[in-house]
């Protein structure tokens, strides 16, 4: 198990890394200039203007030295300071990565719960009304794009019974809405997936074999169906959980939610590139993390991934 994780490790220093490259390489070959757009105005035009801002900001340096300079302030924790507020890009989206935490769990729970009950309840009623009615709405809902979803909740709930806020105010009562919208197609893939890994695994001999054996119904639905069957649901929760953390930039922009995402739209607009990279860097870092979390814990339900 040392090795798995010590393996895993190296994997995401890695993709971090080469992350970090890539934007950099993005971000050096948008058209424009950062700090042109800093200047604004007439100044936008003003030669000394700008090579005062490239100075203070580094613009003005090697990419290599750019990226250098970026990766030794990383690591203690800098991100830098904001073009357009001049405060630290740490300070600002601190609130933000809240925001978002509290948007993406909330939703993974409405994935957990509504998701993982319909496909269990449709794997042990399979070919019932019940199984084919949850399979017609997982599939309609899946089909359906999440703006779609958001711009219905907004036109249903707000405008025509005024039940939700149109815009954010960072209450419970603002986060139910984005949290629906943005779960109900990751909950319609885990309730397909629940049901489809249940139904293989209720199929296979060792669970005709438990049953000869006499096991009560439920020791053989929890031990031996349940646990085979959550594997590929939890390696999906934690890659859609990471996705969400990253910041739901279609979501936050139709709710006003202040979130990351919503930040990361902003700044590509006003060419902020330290918003930029401090979201993205931010968004693949939670994104290893839980996929590492979530191989272990995948490996710790089935041991014989560790043994691969």
């Amino acid at each position: 198990m040392g090795r798995y994780i010590a393996r895993r490790l190296g994997q995401m220093v890695l993709v971090l890394i080469g992350t970090t490259v890539v934007l950099f390489l993005c971000l050096f070959v948008l058209p424009g200039d950062p700090a042109s757009s800093l200047a604004g105005g007439e100044n936008a035009h003003d030669p000394v203007v700008v090579a005062e801002l490239k100075e203070r900001f580094g613009l003005g340096e090697p990419l290599y030295q750019q990226y250098f300079h970026y990766l030794v302030n990383l690591l203690s924790g800098d991100l830098g300071e904001d073009y357009v507020q001049r405060r630290e890009v740490s300070e600002i989206l601190a609130p933000k990565l809240l925001n978002t935490a509290q948007l993406a769990l909330a939703a993974i729970v409405v994935n957990v719960v509504v998701g993982g009950a319909v496909g269990m309840v449709a794997a042990l009623r399979r070919n019932s009304v019940w199984d084919l009615s949850a399979t017609f709405v997982s599939t309609l809902a899946i089909g359906c794009p999440t703006f779609v979803i958001g711009f219905l909740l907004q036109k249903f709930f707000v405008v025509e019974l005024g039940w939700f806020p149109l815009l954010s105010t960072g209450d419970f009562q603002s986060l139910v809405l984005p949290a629906v919208s943005l779960a109900i197609v990751d909950a319609a893939l885990v309730a397909r997936l629940m049901r489809g890994t249940m139904v293989e695994v209720m199929r296979a001999d060792y669970i005709k074999t438990a049953v000869a054996k006499g096991l009560p119904p439920r020791v053989v639905l929890v031990r031996h169906v349940l646990r085979n069957s959550v594997i590929p649901v939890v390696t999906y929760l934690g890659i859609s959980l990471g996705l969400l953390m990253g910041g739901a930039l279609i979501t936050e922009a139709i709710f006003n939610w202040d979130g990351v995402g919503l930040a990361l739209v902003n700044a590509v607009r006003q060419q902020n590139n330290p918003i930029i990279l401090g979201v993205v860097t931010y968004g693949v870092a939670v994104f290893v993390v839980l996929s590492m979390l979530v191989d272990l814990l995948c490996a710790a339900l089935d041991p014989r991934i560790r043994e691969s």
